[in-house]
């Protein structure tokens, strides 16, 4: 999936307002279907020269958590942010504790530049290089690769479903076990 957001705003360069970003936002959730399998869905910020804090908590934070507790398989990543949009998204993030997917989409939606923008804590960053060293991995096998880090596999899917929550992970369900692997690898 993809969005043209300039398209979608109308050709407005600059982005700013949270009025703004919740008419975005509501225009994300109507365009977009559930999907059947992992989907990451490109935020693509092509032509857009600033967007401010408040329109990128409405529209694009509101719209990953809207995905995330509403959308199982839809995993919105932000693409092509010029500048401007990069350091108001990762100051806006840095401020929250939060993380989001940025990355480069060309025309053929190649993704190239995958970077995680804002801050893990320190928890959350070993658990997701695990994730990332590992490939697709549950709480059980983490428990059982790292025991001498003495965390359970309570533990461990508590972390894992918390970076899947923030849509820097991908879970997949059977039957009773939950696997996870990275959404997109880093470049």
């Amino acid at each position: 999936m993809k969005y043209d957001l300039l398209n979608m705003m109308g050709a407005r360069k600059v982005l700013s307002g949270g009025m703004s970003g919740r008419k975005l936002l509501a225009s994300l959730v109507d365009a977009t279907p559930p999907a059947a399998l992992p989907t990451a869905a490109f935020l693509d910020f092509a032509g857009v020269e600033v967007a401010t804090s408040s329109f990128l908590r409405e529209a694009v934070i509101g719209f990953r958590d809207y995905a995330r507790l509403s959308l199982a398989n839809v995993y919105p990543v932000a693409a092509n942010l010029a500048p401007a949009v990069f350091e108001e998204l990762e100051f806006f993030l840095r401020s929250r504790n939060d993380v989001f997917w940025v990355c480069h989409l060309d025309a053929y939606e190649h993704v190239s530049h995958t970077q995680l923008l804002g801050e893990l804590d320190p928890a959350q960053r070993t658990t997701f290089d695990a994730v990332r060293e590992l490939g697709t991995v549950t709480a059980p096998e983490l428990a059982a690769r790292y025991p001498d880090q003495s965390i359970g596999p309570t533990a461990w899917n508590n972390r894992l479903s918390g970076l899947a929550a923030k849509g820097l992970l991908v879970e997949r369900r059977t039957g009773k076990t939950k696997s996870f692997s990275a959404l997109l690898e880093i470049a």
